[in-house]
């Protein structure tokens, strides 16, 4: 059994790998399957599926049989030309029998009014509730997430709690060797962890969060069904100017394209930014007019019940 929760002593362990050997070969098994089932749906043949995928016949024939182990690219290749989506192949969901998919379907392309009454009607609980007195700061680095957080808690009267710093408590040690030694999904695990802890030992309190918290769907949606999240904005020019305030060039040092490339993930997270329930934009104002605009939206739209 592998360890990679809590570096002090307090573990939790990943599958053995005969579990992970086991689910692989049930999902290789499962995809042979699906395409297999989506080519005689669609009536044709394996050469035709060839033709059209430009996947040879002899690999599609080990892919339905669940011994082929295709890449991405080449299973989006058959997906396409199977008119389905590629994770119609992949997922342990049927596409042909699952009532859940078709809700999915359906809440995806319904108005904005109509699945707010799903999920009102989906919840345990009013999201109010499980919100409770929770706020959490999202954004990119340099937004002023840290510095608004902490000022607005001393004015609200709340404790304010940076997300990275519960992981280095977690942990022991910094962030950076957290993600040196443990890579990329160390670390997640690590931050889904602290915040189920801090749901689950906070009614009030503000959170702030690091920017990439919301590229793990699971992680992000139990910030947004936990927390008031608000989104701090900035221009990309008063991202990096203010991490460089603070003293740090590296997000410059040898690279002459990070401005760019800055701009680039704004872009890219923008949409699962304002997913947030409220959004604040710093670009141009002082801290303290800033951190007046926050304390008026906290209490105006009722964060603190």
């Amino acid at each position: 059994m592998s360890e990679i929760t809590n570096f002090r002593g307090e573990t939790s362990s990943v599958s053995d790998s005969d579990q992970i050997d086991t689910s692989v070969s049930a999902l290789i098994a499962r995809v042979g399957e699906r395409v297999r089932r989506a080519r005689e749906r669609k009536g044709i043949s394996r050469r035709v599926l060839s033709e059209q995928s430009g996947v040879s016949p002899r690999y599609l024939a080990q892919l339905e049989s669940g011994e082929g182990n295709i890449s991405i690219g080449l299973l989006q290749r058959v997906a396409i030309a199977l008119d389905h989506r590629i994770e119609w192949l992949t997922g342990e969901e049927d596409p042909w029998t699952s009532d859940a998919m078709r809700v999915g379907d359906l809440f995806s392309s319904s108005s904005v009014a109509t699945q707010q009454k799903v999920m009102s009607l989906l919840s345990p609980e009013p999201e109010a509730n499980q919100r409770a007195g929770r706020i959490c700061l999202v954004g990119l680095r340099g937004a002023g997430k840290s510095t608004l957080g902490a000022m607005a808690g001393q004015a609200l009267g709340l404790p304010f709690v940076e997300l990275n710093s519960e992981i280095e408590a977690q942990s022991g040690m910094p962030v950076d060797e957290v993600m040196a030694l443990y890579g990329q999904e160390g670390y997640r695990k690590l931050e889904a962890q602290a915040i189920s802890r801090i749901t689950a030992t906070h009614d009030s309190l503000i959170l702030a969060a690091a920017g990439g918290v919301v590229g793990e769907p699971e992680t992000y949606n139990s910030l947004l069904t936990g927390f008031h999240t608000i989104w701090i904005k900035a221009s990309p020019d008063e991202h990096m100017s203010r991490v460089r305030a603070q003293g740090d060039e590296r997000p410059m040092a040898g690279n002459p394209e990070a401005m760019e490339q800055l701009r680039s993930i704004l872009t890219s997270r923008e949409a699962l930014y304002g997913k947030a329930l409220a959004q604040l934009d710093t670009s141009g104002q002082e801290v303290e007019e800033t951190l007046a605009g926050l304390v008026d939206l906290i209490r105006d739209r009722g964060f603190l019940g």
